[in-house]
């Protein structure tokens, strides 16, 4: 496998794989992270410079977001960051399903990238809680975005 940048030639392909996620969501009990169109086209097209590609023989196998940036839902959690050194971010990871690992292969390309790596994901998705410790992420607090803390904020140093 290995990870490229996106760009908007990719874009018809990277909704197909956010379509099939959300799907895979719903079916597992996490029918309101994403509910029916997030992440947008839109946004995916603003973020575009920032969106990642695991590829396998040719065909997506992932597809992620990652910068090595602040984000501000991260400011103030319920909890405590492992630190408050310079981080970057992984969001709107998303797999096909045609790799076992490749979701896995993402995390750990954004943490050979940036040693301090910060995700979040939903109270209701059991699978990336699960992907996240796998990885060695640790589980650090809680905090609010669209008016509802279900939000579980990760780090990994």
């Amino acid at each position: 496998m290995e990870i490229r940048k996106s760009s908007v030639q990719d874009l018809g392909q990277i909704m197909q794989v956010y379509d099939k996620a959300r799907k895979f969501m719903r079916e597992n009990g996490n029918a309101e992270q994403w509910g029916e169109d997030y992440p947008s086209a839109e946004l995916i097209e603003h973020d575009i410079d920032k969106m990642y590609l695991c590829m396998s023989e040719g065909r997506i196998a992932c597809v992620f977001y990652y910068a090595a940036e602040e984000d501000e839902d991260y400011k103030e959690i319920n909890g405590k960051w492992l630190n408050e050194e310079p981080y970057g971010v992984v969001h709107r990871v998303a797999s096909t399903g045609i790799v076992r690992g490749a979701a896995s292969f993402c995390l750990d390309w954004a943490y050979a990238q940036t040693l301090n790596l910060r995700m979040d994901t939903y109270s209701d998705n059991i699978p990336m809680q699960k992907l996240l410790e796998k990885c060695g992420f640790q589980y650090c607090g809680s905090f609010e975005r669209l008016g509802m803390d279900k939000w579980m904020a990760y780090q990994k140093i």
